[in-house]
């Protein structure tokens, strides 16, 4: 069963009026369609997908292991759409027999789109995640940590920040602190330092207190990021840690100052990240260093609690 190419044109007409940066709406992933009606007759669709990751996979270190994730496909029907594909969604979980434990249903939406909102919630999904971005350079900030570029010898320090951003993200977001995240970190900061990517550390005194690893990306037709993002080169903010005993002293917006304008130089359109609104430090630092959302991530865990 195809997706009506109509319920794509009409949605990306819909999302050019909520959010100038949102991006056309692309033709549906692969995956199990599921179709909904409202009482006058309008059709809506989604496409489920349903992933299991592997126990060494890094994505577990954001994600549960068996996520049932759907990309809704509304048209113009908003809010009443919107729950009728929710019911519809909710019936087929009622034969997924998804695993108790360690699974989610998970759904990315227009952060601008508030008459979703109150259906989302009521089916019983909560906004954990944010995508937000920002545009433009950072003039600089005035502070007393020297930053430099994180290089591979620095691996056990860069490694070591990244787990404290890590464990504290775990009790306020959708990171989860597994038993295999010493390993993953450690493998995939091994790559990205060895191949030169963008990572800056904050040192005081010789000691580093601060990292911020980034990441070039670029976002066109046909790939993942240009289903989220403008069309460009962006650059990606993947992990922002500050030790305890430096926090509230500047050094996140030092170096995040020295990280935007560096990622300028390098060609970037703007800068995007993850972050999570529960978390009561980077709710209300990233909003002040210019990020704004795009898209909401909802979700319920496990799977099987979606109403």
């Amino acid at each position: 069963m195809t997706v009506s190419r109509g319920l794509v044109e009409a949605q990306s007409t819909r999302f050019a009026g909520l959010d100038p940066l949102l991006p056309a709406v692309p033709e549906p992933p692969e995956g199990e369609v599921l179709t909904a009606a409202l009482p006058d007759g309008t059709r809506v669709a989604g496409v489920l997908a349903h992933q299991v990751h592997e126990r060494r996979s890094a994505a577990r270190l954001w994600s549960a292991t068996e996520v049932w994730e759907l990309t809704p496909l509304l048209g113009g029907a908003g809010a009443a759409g919107m729950d009728a594909l929710l019911r519809a969604w909710r019936r087929r979980m009622d034969a997924a027999n998804p695993a108790a434990h360690d699974s989610a249903c998970v759904l990315t939406w227009p952060s601008r789109d508030v008459e979703a909102t109150g259906v989302l919630m009521d089916h019983g999904l909560v906004p954990l995640t944010v995508f937000a971005v920002r545009r433009g350079a950072s003039p600089p900030h005035p502070g007393t940590v020297q930053i430099r570029r994180a290089k591979p010898s620095d691996l056990d320090t860069v490694l070591a920040l990244a787990l404290t951003e890590l464990r504290y993200s775990a009790l306020v977001g959708a990171t989860v602190n597994r038993p295999e995240a010493v390993e993953l970190k450690r493998r995939t900061l091994a790559e990205r330092l060895a191949s030169g990517g963008p990572a800056w550390l904050a040192e005081r005194d010789g000691v580093a207190v601060g990292l911020a690893e980034c990441a070039l990306v670029t976002a066109e037709p046909g790939n993942w990021a240009g289903h989220r993002l403008p069309a460009g080169r962006w650059g990606y903010v993947n992990c922002v840690s500050v030790l305890p005993g430096a926090r509230g002293a500047g050094v996140g917006r030092q170096l995040m100052a020295h990280a935007h304008r560096e990622l300028s130089r390098l060609g970037t359109v703007g800068t995007y990240l993850y972050y999570n609104p529960p978390n009561p430090l980077s709710s209300v630092f990233w909003p002040r260093q210019g990020y704004r959302p795009l898209w909401t991530v909802w979700e319920v865990r496990p799977a099987g609690a979606l109403r």
